[in-house]
């Protein structure tokens, strides 16, 4: 299959690489296809990479626009800002105003916490949008995992431990967030970015930043969706349960809600093709 990336930072001659400066930072962006636009939005511990054979697929009759939320990936934050879900949330309508798609004619596309980010765009910033999808979404709290608060209740001996240590946690964390064991070499393509003391730190600072409250006011909202929305999820996700697609789902206006068998948390990691396709049946 082709992908979009070779590595996390790679991109082939199908797709182009675009760094962005916004508010809270510089972001890396990617596009590539032509026809109506689709932004792919990532979740945490997650990078674009998440996205490297969703997105060719999507390509084939969509521009597809693809990010690493700040503080992930190739993706830094500014001095002092801390890479939260209403940041990045922010960070998306400013995209989305810099790439022209902030017309209402896009399907917005988010992961986990992406999930939380691309409504809360819609919702609270203001970015209109044509189609929702969301993708084992962090919307419905409490989401997170006990890992996650965990790491939040004790940051500082998670930030004061030794590298070594520390990336053999990251290995063990991505390695429960798929049904399908991940071959060792997309493993690591995973962990590269929070590898030694930078990734070490940026791995704290967005475990800090990430709470159900920046998503509160989202789901107080959510009846006010009025565009088509669709709820699609690993029917083995061991981190957020199926269960709270239907919960999800019920609370969208009109929303429709998928299972994909075979799928762990990371979706389009462990069902790339069958999650492509579900969106663009969505989309068409």
């Amino acid at each position: 299959m082709v992908g979009m990336w070779t590595s996390t930072s790679t991109v082939t001659d199908s797709g182009t690489a675009r760094p962005v400066r916004v508010s809270g930072g510089e972001v890396a962006t990617y596009v590539m296809g032509d026809g109506p636009p689709v932004v792919l939005t990532h979740g945490s511990p997650a990078s674009s990479y998440l996205w490297r054979e969703v997105a060719p697929v999507l390509a084939r009759d969509h521009t597809v626009h693809v990010w690493d939320l700040l503080g992930y990936g190739d993706s830094r934050a500014a001095e002092g800002v801390a890479p939260t879900i209403a940041r990045q949330a922010r960070t998306l309508a400013e995209l989305a105003a810099h790439w022209g798609i902030d017309d209402g004619t896009a399907l917005l596309v988010g992961h986990d916490i992406g999930g939380g980010v691309v409504m809360r765009a819609y919702l609270l910033e203001g970015l209109a949008a044509a189609r929702l999808a969301l993708v084992d979404a962090a919307v419905l709290g409490p989401w997170n995992t006990p890992f996650t608060e965990h790491q939040q209740r004790h940051a500082e001996v998670y930030r004061t431990m030794p590298a070594d240590i520390f990336g053999d946690l990251v290995a063990a964390r991505f390695a429960s967030a798929t049904h399908h064991p991940m071959p060792p070499e997309v493993a690591r393509a995973y962990a590269a970015p929070w590898q030694g003391a930078d990734g070490q730190r940026r791995w704290l600072d967005q475990v800090e930043a990430v709470s159900f409250e920046d998503t509160r006011e989202v789901v107080d909202r959510l009846g006010e969706v009025a565009v088509p929305s669709l709820v699609l999820w690993g029917a083995e996700d061991r981190w957020l349960a199926p269960r709270t697609a239907d919960l999800l789902a019920a609370a969208i206006p009109g929303a429709r809600r998928e299972l994909i068998p075979g799928g762990g948390h990371f979706l389009p990691e462990d069902r790339p093709l069958e999650t492509a396709h579900a969106l663009r049946r969505f989309a068409a």
